[in-house]
């Protein structure tokens, strides 16, 4: 059997066993058998197999782009192609969080829950990342600090630079350093390889776990908030990155999405775009035919930058809880909305819930109290899980465009037949 049949079989599983212990009487928490096999053992090995997938990061982000960077860094179309790529990104997420509001406005998810805006009883004191500041925080004062940190976005900007400067030595130093790094990413896919033949224990794990504790009844009570978050999730993310895709590219969408099957599968298992790196990297290299100057350097921006997804949760929710508490915010509100997630999702950390940090930022800016996140926490894990899957999609959809437009897709690559993973 594939990995990938391995893994939709664990996540099958996983929820059927954890909606049945969810189900059982007594079952709970203060149980002995619950603490030791669910809090225990489930835990263990769910927050084990996410550690084994950020162990990979820093050291398979940081290599693939040196070597990227070094081989592209004497040619003048890099700084073209980062510009591309970063436009991409903005566009799409800017795409995601209009299409969000304007379904979430037409549909009205909130509009049959009535509740009085809370007192303002002191500053949260959140607000939006300043263009200043983002740029700023991009430059690493120390980059090993920022590697044991896990800030990714300076540890890309590290090694590009370091990339280029290897790419500009010349003579031996150059050759030399080139093919160390070329062996060191060589032995850190295989590395990638080995962690991957664990995923399905660590999948089945996590969504036992989650379903444990959630169960059904949270779906119940914010069904209809549910159901416009994933209906323009899937909308945006089969929808509006297939004509993307099409348009940009005349590539078939189709093949496109059957390739990235795995990586959607880590991803909505993880909920985190960073952890889902290592598998999109191979993904996007070796199924979709990127070549790895390009790749190296978008999928590791994607997941620090692009947040299609969580920008698409920060609009319905935006909308949602506006229209629990009766505020007409109107269409400078919405703009501002648009305008704030978008800035926001720049150097935003790709990990779990990370969405909800930042759509206090959201509603701090709209006008809206704070206090309505506590309504939607309860399918937030659940919405997570999908999202980051919409992210992951929009990166490689990207990295795919780019590399076209750079002449550097395999397009034979692209079309044949996906691998056995």
């Amino acid at each position: 059997m594939s990995l990938t049949k391995r893994i939709i079989l664990a996540m099958v599983l996983g929820i059927v066993v954890g909606a049945v212990i969810h189900l059982i009487p007594g079952l709970d928490e203060s149980h002995t058998l619950y603490r030791v096999v669910v809090s225990g053992l489930f835990d263990a090995v769910g927050q084990m197999f996410i550690s084994s997938l950020m162990l990979l990061v820093v050291p398979l982000v940081f290599v693939s782009l040196v070597c990227g960077s070094a081989t592209l860094g004497a040619d003048s179309r890099m700084g073209i192609m980062a510009l591309k790529t970063l436009g991409f990104y903005l566009l799409t997420t800017a795409l995601a969080i209009t299409l969000a509001i304007t379904l979430a406005t037409l549909l009205g998810p909130g509009k049959s829950v009535h509740l009085a805006a809370p007192e303002v009883t002191g500053s949260t004191n959140v607000s939006a990342p300043s263009i200043k500041d983002t740029l700023i925080n991009m430059i690493p004062s120390n980059p090993i600090g920022a590697m044991a940190e896990g800030n990714m976005l300076q540890v890309i900007v590290f090694a590009l630079l370091l990339g280029i400067a290897i790419s500009r030595t010349g003579g031996e130093p150059s050759r030399y350093l080139l093919e160390f790094f070329e062996h060191l990413n060589a032995a850190v896919l295989k590395l990638v390889m080995l962690v991957m033949e664990l995923a399905p224990y660590g999948v089945f794990c996590l969504l036992a776990k989650l379903f444990s504790e959630l169960g059904w009844s949270t779906l119940v009570d914010l069904g209809f908030y549910f159901a416009v978050v994933l209906t323009a999730l899937l909308l945006h993310g089969l929808g509006v990155y297939s004509l993307l895709l099409k348009i940009l590219t005349g590539l078939n969408p189709i093949t496109f999405l059957r390739k990235m099957q795995p990586v959607l599968l880590f991803a909505f298992t993880t909920a985190s775009s960073n952890a889902t790196i290592p598998v999109t990297l191979r993904t996007v290299e070796q199924e979709l035919g990127i070549d790895n100057k390009v790749a190296s350097f978008t999928v590791p921006l994607g997941a620090t930058v692009n947040m299609d997804g969580t920008s698409i949760m920060q609009g319905v929710a935006t909308v949602f809880i506006a229209q629990v508490y009766g505020i007409d915010i109107g269409i400078t509100g919405y703009l501002m909305v648009v305008l704030t997630a978008t800035l926001a999702s720049v150097g935003t950390a790709g990990i779990p819930s990370v969405g909800l940090v930042t759509l206090a930022m959201v509603l701090q800016q709209a006008g809206l109290p704070v206090e309505g996140i506590a309504m939607i926490i309860g399918v937030d894990r659940l919405l997570d899980m999908v999202r980051t899957s919409v992210n992951v999609t929009g990166d490689a959809l990207v990295s795919t465009v780019v590399a076209d437009s750079e002449g550097l897709l395999d397009r034979d690559r692209f079309k044949a037949p996906r691998g056995p993973i």
